[in-house]
C-alpha cells in the first residue's frame, strides 16, 4: 500500500479562533451547534463536518454565513472523513472546549487556536486521515521576568483572572 503525506494550511484570513477535531456520527453537526449557542451568549460561528460514509458530504451549520463558508471550504480541501472545523467570533475556545469534548460523538480535538494551522495528512487509495497538526510557530526562547509579567497581565486583560488591587 502506498501512502502519500500531505500538508494543508487552514485558510484563516482574520486569525479567528478555530477548533479542529474528529467525531464519528452525522449527529455531530446538530450537537455541536446546540452546544455552542447554549454555552456563550452572542457567539458567532461556522461549523463544518466531513462525513466518512453514505453521501460523504461536508455538512454545515452555524449562525454566520461567512464563517460557515470558511469552515466548509477548508474542510472540503482537507478531505478527511469524520473531521470537524469550527470558526469562532465573540468567544474563545476555552469557553466551549469542555462542552465540546463531552459530546458523545467527539473523539479527538487536534487543536483550538487562532495561530496559523497546518494539517498533516496521510492519503491512501481509500481516502485521507489526519496525522496531526502544526499549531503556530517554534519557540524562540524561554520567558524572562518581563515576559512573565506580560503573560500575567494579558490573562487578566482577557478577564480570566481577578485583578489584584
Amino acid at each position: 500500500m502506498k501512502i502519500k503525506l500531505l500538508s494543508f494550511k487552514i485558510n484563516n484570513p482574520k486569525n479567528l479562533n478555530l477548533i479542529f477535531g474528529q467525531a464519528h456520527f452525522i449527529k455531530t453537526v446538530e450537537d455541536i451547534h446546540e452546544t455552542l449557542v447554549s454555552s456563550v451568549p452572542g457567539i458567532k460561528f461556522g461549523l463544518a463536518f466531513s462525513e466518512a460514509s453514505g453521501d460523504c458530504l461536508v455538512r454545515t451549520s452555524g449562525n454566520d454565513e461567512t464563517l460557515i463558508k470558511l469552515a466548509s471550504e477548508n474542510l472540503l480541501k482537507i478531505s478527511s472523513g469524520h473531521t470537524f472545523l469550527i470558526f469562532l467570533e465573540n468567544a474563545f475556545p476555552i469557553n466551549i472546549l469542555p462542552q465540546i469534548k463531552n459530546l458523545s460523538e467527539v473523539c479527538n480535538i487536534y487543536c483550538a487556536t487562532s495561530n496559523p494551522v497546518e494539517v498533516i495528512l496521510a492519503e491512501t487509495k481509500q481516502g485521507r486521515g489526519v496525522l496531526g497538526v502544526i499549531d503556530g510557530f517554534r519557540p524562540k526562547g524561554i520567558e524572562g521576568k518581563k515576559e512573565k509579567e506580560d503573560r500575567f497581565n494579558l490573562i487578566r486583560n482577557f478577564g480570566y483572572k481577578l485583578t489584584a488591587k
